[in-house]
């Protein structure tokens, strides 16, 4: 394989399905949830109905941390095909929701073979598209 040089993308995505629920209950301590979510993304990574799966720890009922897979079909950079990430975020009192993600080596398949990278998004809870960035390659790293 050739090493090749990152690439970035940006664009939006936007949820169209939010399931969520309560694994633990109680008046004190954190709550457990968990949360089947679909999102559909735009820009340099083009992926309609993704599957999206997240584990939520609620330390407040508005602060917290998550950990999700998602599981993407489509384009990137517009080479086709499926690659999965695994997520990592927070929320914050001020609606403030910060994630990063990684794509999970080896999970590129078609065009998106040997796909890796990193990327993250800053919104605000409420918000109905959510910008993204993504810093990818192909092959090797460098």
């Amino acid at each position: 394989m050739s090493t090749v040089q990152a690439q970035t993308a940006t664009g939006h995505f936007t949820f169209s399905d939010w399931e969520e629920k309560q694994v633990t209950s109680g008046a004190e301590g954190p709550r457990l949830a968990r949360a089947s979510v679909v999102n559909s993304f735009s820009g340099g990574v083009e992926a309609v109905g993704t599957a999206c799966e997240y584990s939520i720890v609620y330390v407040t009922e508005t602060t917290g941390t998550f950990t999700g897979m998602q599981v993407l079909s489509g384009t990137v950079g517009g080479r086709k095909g499926t690659f999965a990430v695994a997520e990592n975020g927070s929320f914050e009192a001020d609606g403030t929701l910060r994630c990063t993600f990684e794509v999970v080596p080896g999970s590129g398949t078609g065009d998106l073979t040997g796909l890796h990278g990193t990327g993250g998004f800053t919104t605000r809870h409420g918000e109905q598209s959510v910008p993204y960035s993504f810093e990818y390659g192909l092959g090797r790293l460098p």
